[in-house]
């Protein structure tokens, strides 16, 4: 009988620290022999994502905290505690995080893309927000960032959504 999905395994209680927010691991592609990844994030306005499209994996995420703007495609969807939203493979993404900040579930199917989080991410200090940056990342920054999510299949497509949003 398979030991898949019945491995306990708990968050690191200080997680990583990622462009600006948290991110924690509980469950990786290595534990789900590819299936899944199951990530954690704490994002503050300022830290979400550009516009980009996955070509392998499938992205939902679960609102645990805060109120976001999700863009899939042309449509646009309000969300707060308690709302799931799912984001297919080949369809352009990003987000918005409407409140001081969120904290949310993110789901990736198949799993494989949170190593793309964990090269450009630094062992959490404390169990908590990193230090606000002072700004946009730099050239260097986001040149590493779009090779390294490139690589997995992620394709930079546009500005993070509150840009566009104008806020």
């Amino acid at each position: 009988m398979s030991s898949i999905g019945t491995q306990e395994k708990t968050a690191s209680a200080t997680g990583e620290w990622f462009m600006g927010s948290l991110l924690r691991w509980p469950l990786t592609s290595g534990d789900s022999d590819g299936v899944l990844a199951l990530g954690e994030a704490t994002v503050a306005p300022g830290g979400e994502p550009p516009l980009h499209v996955h070509a392998r994996e499938d992205e939902t995420f679960y609102v645990l905290e805060g109120e976001m703007l999700f863009q899939r495609g042309t449509e646009r969807i309000e969300a707060r505690a308690g709302t799931a939203v799912f984001m297919p493979r080949g369809v352009e993404h990003g987000f918005a995080v409407l409140s001081s900040q969120a904290r949310f579930a993110q789901l990736f199917t198949p799993g494989g893309l949170e190593e793309a989080f964990r090269a450009l991410s630094e062992p959490a200090e404390y169990a908590g927000m990193p230090p606000a940056p002072d700004g946009p990342p730099d050239e260097a920054v986001i040149a590493r960032q779009t090779a390294t999510f490139g690589s997995y299949g992620v394709e930079f497509t546009g500005p993070p959504l509150p840009v566009i949003l104008g806020s």
